[in-house]
């Protein structure tokens, strides 16, 4: 919505400006996204306020999934070959061959799923991929079913397309795991008024852990039939899993692939996230149609890195189990101190990056309030669960007090994180209430 404040702006060189508001696209998918203040200024994204507040304190930094490691040596070489070799021009605007062929081979040999190098396209990362798929799939006043929490690419990418968002809670349990709220999924996913045009699927689950099987998944297949709907999949997680559990691409185990569309990338699973590195997956007229769209947002990027990537699948399977490992043994050492916390509940991740701490049993803060504490009393920093859900929703109500903790960081920030928990717990042990807000 156009804001009616229109006061003249000014450059540096105090030049009159147009009034930016005009445009309204920007502002549909910020406000989308969480990021107009109250006064009506553009806010930071959630991870870099943690990143600067971080900063500001000192803290330990368990916010943001960026890796805290290098991709391995193989992989860096593999690219730097590739640029000594020459390509270092504009990339084919599908991607190379090469690497369409790699990630084919690589869907087929870990998930089964049976697919072409003409079915794929490379995006720069995947959150180009989900933008671009959203874009050519989503009709204009179309409606997006998703599950909540969220990445918090979605809602802007919804918001450019001209759709609404529909959201799903994945829910704690008792048990301390982690289940979506079925019931509230069946009853919107046959809305009459408001069918979804597009089942957005996030598996392994950003920040839950939460792994959909095969009968959710199937169920969902039905579900998006019934409304005649694509399935949009983010699987980026899909290397991570940490439990005794397996993947399963969803496009595996719905009846109709035809309607789904596959979104993953390389970042997560080789500690690469600023190679950029993503594709989508579809039958060729509906990888067509994104890539449509996509030709107009990066065009194409990262020619050495795609070749690099390209002949790096082909060994993943070693890199992607060494991967593994070290994340539990990270994961190993930093939950058990989130756990140690008296009073709070800590998640135990079936796959993924994240442990989810529930404090709301030791305070009255909300996330945001709690983890301005944690990082100026304790210095740890994380992501308060409610920015990753639309405000005053179920989900963002549970997880009013949730902070998600990352343990993907180095070995030493993640031992220095369980320390500071430690000492957080030996606190709360002679002061139960040292989390209940500024004395």
């Amino acid at each position: 919505m156009r804001q009616e404040d229109t006061t003249d702006q000014f450059d540096d060189g105090g030049r009159q400006l147009p009034d930016v508001m005009r445009a309204e696209l920007w502002h549909s998918m910020a406000e989308a996204a969480g990021l107009i203040n109250g006064d009506g200024t553009i806010g930071e994204t959630v991870y870099g306020q943690m990143t600067a507040l971080a900063a500001r304190t000192g803290a330990v930094n368990l916010g943001q999934g960026a890796p805290g490691t290098d991709p391995p040596p193989e992989l860096i070489e593999a690219a730097a070959d590739a640029m000594r070799e020459g390509y270092n021009q504009y990339a084919p605007g599908q991607g190379f061959p090469a690497l369409r062929e790699a990630v084919a081979g690589q869907r087929r040999r870990d998930f089964g799923q049976e697919i072409s190098s003409d079915d794929v396209l490379y995006t720069c990362g995947a959150t180009e991929g989900l933008t671009a798929a959203i874009l050519a799939l989503l009709p204009r006043g179309g409606t997006v079913l998703a599950f909540e929490p969220f990445y918090d690419s979605y809602p802007a990418a919804i918001a450019a397309a001209g759709g609404s968002l529909v959201t799903v809670p994945i829910l704690p349990t008792a048990e301390g795991g982690f289940e979506p709220d079925w019931e509230r999924f069946d009853t919107a996913a046959a809305d009459a008024d408001a069918p979804p045009s597009l089942i957005l699927v996030n598996t392994p689950h950003n920040p839950t852990g939460f792994m959909f099987n095969t009968e959710d998944l199937a169920h969902i297949g039905d579900a998006a039939v019934a409304a005649d709907a694509w399935v949009l999949t983010d699987e980026v997680y899909e290397q991570l899993v940490l439990s005794d559990t397996t993947h399963v691409a969803p496009a595996t185990a719905i009846d109709d692939e035809a309607r789904v569309v596959t979104v993953s990338s390389a970042g997560k699973t080789w500690n690469a996230t600023g190679w950029k590195i993503g594709w989508v997956i579809a039958e060729p007229a509906v990888r067509e149609a994104v890539q449509a769209v996509k030709q107009f947002l990066t065009y194409t990027a990262g020619g050495p890195l795609q070749i690099g990537m390209a002949r790096a699948l082909d060994g993943a399977g070693d890199f992607a189990a060494e991967n593994r490992r070290s994340l539990r043994e990270r994961a190993e050492i930093l939950v058990p101190a989130c756990r140690g916390l008296p009073g709070a509940i800590a998640s135990t991740p079936a796959a993924g990056y994240f442990t989810v701490v529930d404090f709301s049993a030791l305070t009255d803060l909300d996330a945001f309030e709690l983890n301005d504490l944690l990082a100026r009393r304790y210095s740890l920093v994380g992501i308060p669960v409610p920015a990753l859900c639309r405000a005053g929703s179920s989900a963002h109500a549970a997880y009013r007090s949730s902070i998600r903790y990352s343990f993907c960081k180095s070995v030493a920030d993640v031992d220095r994180g369980a320390q500071l928990f430690d000492e957080l717990a030996a606190e709360l042990r002679r002061d139960p209430d040292a989390l209940r807000g500024e004395s």
